[in-house]
């Protein structure tokens, strides 16, 4: 009957842990990443759980002769944002996983 209550702790332990995670997790929805191109004329910024919040474009590089670049620029800045979000998700869920590969856990 030992073996019960190392098994009762172990799951208090993972019960504990998956509470961080959900927490972690709340606290990422928060976040607010900033990508940028063009020498910041364009940014997007996003939620930790890569959701495009907004898009500010300096008028500067409004061209109407010229639609492709600007539309080139989002895209560079909605990429930097969504790595940048990954790398943030990282540091932050990384700490429960370490030496875990479990695929799909973000």
């Amino acid at each position: 009957m030992r073996g019960m209550g190392n098994m009762q702790n172990v799951m208090k332990q993972m019960q504990k842990m998956q509470r961080k995670m959900q927490e972690e997790q709340e606290k990422l929805a928060e976040e607010r990443v900033e990508g940028t191109a063009g020498g910041d004329v364009v940014k997007v910024i996003v939620s930790g759980h890569k959701e495009v919040l907004e898009v500010q474009i300096d008028e500067e590089v409004v061209d109407p002769e010229d639609v492709e670049t600007l539309q080139d620029l989002i895209v560079i800045a909605t990429n930097d944002a969504l790595s940048k979000v990954d790398k943030l998700t990282e540091q932050r869920m990384g700490q429960f996983t370490k030496g875990l590969n479990i695929p799909g856990l973000f």
